[in-house]
């Protein structure tokens, strides 16, 4: 918890706007309520202010005025969103007709105002499917220059101080991409160290994993890790990137001594990078749910601006965890 106070402070000294679409839905208008209570962003919430002010009166809130309430229907950058999403996709064949159609849906809205300048991130996905959610980003806000793949990380709360750094350990990726290609692999690698200083201000030591340390087994699914690495270190040379390493070599010091003595990397890794998406989401929901680590994301990497997709299942305090967490993203990425 000590690591989710912190991200909390940075938050609160970059007062970025933060954009949530789902405005009137009663976990994010509850986390609203929070996050403008302790200054944790400048909020924008869409919806009809009506009746956001309506559930946020009938639920006790206090603070929900404070907030920048957007009409999705009618506000005063209606035009310009639509022409922007025109320009944008008239390579699809966009027209201004269908375009004025897509900027009354929040999630279209929310991406629009990021782009615009407007607004700095996005959370949603409370009551929205994960590719609703993405759809728009991809459409709209798109991947960062060199970046062509969005995964997604997890801060890993071990309470165990031999692990990682003080405890902490990053792995990705859980959330998105099933089976990246070694280019996407290395980029999915050096934006993840750029989360692990970014939002959780640690130096990062990246282990690109497989089932075989430094040429102990031959096979293709190594050689795509091998090749990874190299690209990663490549891209990133002034970060510690290094593999193949198996899991314990990476994290346990008396293994990654012995199995890759000399690795900057090995025994000590606080960033783990799963070769596919199958092994990374296995892997953190088996260490979630035996070992009770509290898992922190997913947080999504590699977008121009961060927009953050929340499960529908999620509580009021993810919600406020994840607009801090996206507010870090920005600062981040305006530096």
């Amino acid at each position: 918890m000590e690591l989710l106070e912190k991200i909390k402070d940075n938050a609160r000294k970059y007062k970025k706007r933060i954009v949530l679409a789902e405005g009137t839905e009663e976990r994010t208008l509850q986390a609203a309520d929070e996050i403008i209570r302790e200054g944790l962003a400048e909020l924008i919430l869409i919806g009809k202010p009506t009746d956001i002010l309506s559930a946020a009166e009938k639920a006790g809130l206090k603070h929900i005025s404070q907030a920048t309430l957007v009409d999705p229907e009618s506000h005063d950058k209606k035009e310009i969103y639509a022409d922007l999403l025109v320009e944008l996709r008239k390579s699809k064949g966009m027209t201004k007709e269908q375009a004025l159609k897509l900027v009354v849906n929040p999630l279209y809205l929310a991406t629009l105002m990021i782009k615009n300048g407007d607004a700095d991130g996005e959370v949603a996905g409370a009551i929205n499917a994960t590719g609703d959610v993405l759809r728009p980003a991809f459409q709209i806000v798109k991947t960062e220059p060199g970046i062509s793949v969005v995964s997604g990380a997890f801060l890993m709360l071990t309470n165990n101080p031999a692990f990682g750094d003080n405890g902490l350990l990053i792995f990705a990726d859980c959330a998105v991409h099933p089976n990246p290609t070694a280019e996407e692999l290395a980029q999915i690698a050096v934006v993840t160290a750029r989360t692990a200083k970014n939002i959780a201000k640690i130096e990062p030591r990246v282990a690109m994993l497989s089932f075989s340390t430094k040429g102990s087994a031959k096979n293709e699914m190594v050689d795509k890790v091998v090749e990874a690495t190299k690209i990663a270190q490549k891209m990133a040379p002034d970060v510690n990137i290094d593999g193949e390493l198996q899991a314990d070599a990476a994290i346990v010091p008396s293994v990654g001594n012995l199995k890759a003595p000399g690795s900057p990397v090995a025994g000590k890794a606080n960033v783990l990078v799963f070769p596919t998406l199958e092994v990374g989401n296995i892997g953190y929901k088996l260490v979630q749910r035996i070992a009770g680590i509290e898992a922190v994301g997913p947080i999504l990497q590699g977008m121009a601006a961060p927009i953050n997709d929340l499960s529908r299942g999620c509580s009021v305090s993810d919600i406020v965890n994840m607009v801090a967490i996206t507010a870090n993203q920005a600062a981040g990425l305006t530096k």
